[in-house]
């Protein structure tokens, strides 16, 4: 289980997040849903030990708020982080390979076709593109590279930022399909974060309501749809009509 308590995030003297508290457990997709600026990927890259940190991060029981980020990845905590961050010079097959650094040091040092098999098994589109460079891909092939290359450490945890942002619907609906597969099959639970809120909760067992650095509120994810704080704020008029 991650436990977040009285979690505070800064950047210089700035206080970016104050006094978060969450919990993801068990096989668990749980969402951050929040306006732009909120603090969404601030929360992420404080787990991933990206950002200056106090309070507590534990993951299993372990405390993780003075680990490095290479520490994390190593204890099975992925991050894909928002915008993709593919590596355009490398093959499919060498940006995936960039996801077992963590444990294995600079790629290239062994073969590692059973996790990327798993991969390709489950991103096909991969499969018949591992040769091309990563500049080449779609933006939804990119985003499937991206969570492919976190898959390839074999994580106990996946934390997603935004991965809707800048996709087509029709690929955004293939993606869902997939994280949910990976959450169900693969028994992973999930942190995610996304804009589009009404997708976030579509998918997730649970939620958080992130304002201005603090949590707001939160509850299980099938009553935050109807909660009239959501559908003002997140969900629109389409909501409030049905």
């Amino acid at each position: 289980m991650l436990k977040i308590e009285h979690l505070r995030s800064f950047y210089g003297s700035i206080e970016a997040l104050s006094d978060i508290n969450i919990e993801v457990g068990g096989e668990s997709i749980v969402c951050i849903i929040g306006a732009n600026g909120a603090g969404k990927t601030t929360l992420l890259n404080s787990i991933s030990g990206m950002v200056t940190r106090q309070g507590s991060i534990t993951w299993n029981g372990e405390e993780l708020i003075n680990a490095s980020p290479r520490e994390i990845a190593k204890r099975g905590i992925a991050h894909v982080p928002e915008g993709r961050h593919i590596y355009p010079g490398l093959t499919v097959y060498q940006n995936l390979e960039v996801g077992t650094i963590p444990w294995h040091g600079f790629f290239g040092r062994k073969p590692y076709d059973e996790e990327a098999e798993a991969v390709y098994n489950l991103f096909s589109r991969l499969r018949e593109r591992k040769n091309q460079l990563g500049w080449s891909l779609s933006g939804g092939e990119q985003q499937m590279l991206a969570i492919g290359r976190a898959l390839m450490a074999r994580p106990k945890l996946l934390l997603l930022d935004e991965p809707s942002m800048g996709l087509a619907p029709l690929i955004i609906d293939e993606l869902f399909k997939k994280i949910i597969e990976i959450n169900k099959e693969q028994k992973l639970p999930i942190l995610l974060i996304e804009q589009n809120a009404r997708l976030a909760l579509d998918v997730s067992d649970y939620c958080y309501v992130l304002e201005h650095g603090k949590i707001a509120f939160h509850g299980p994810a099938k009553e935050l749809r109807s909660d009239p704080r959501v559908v003002e704020a997140y969900l629109g008029r389409l909501a409030k009509a049905r």
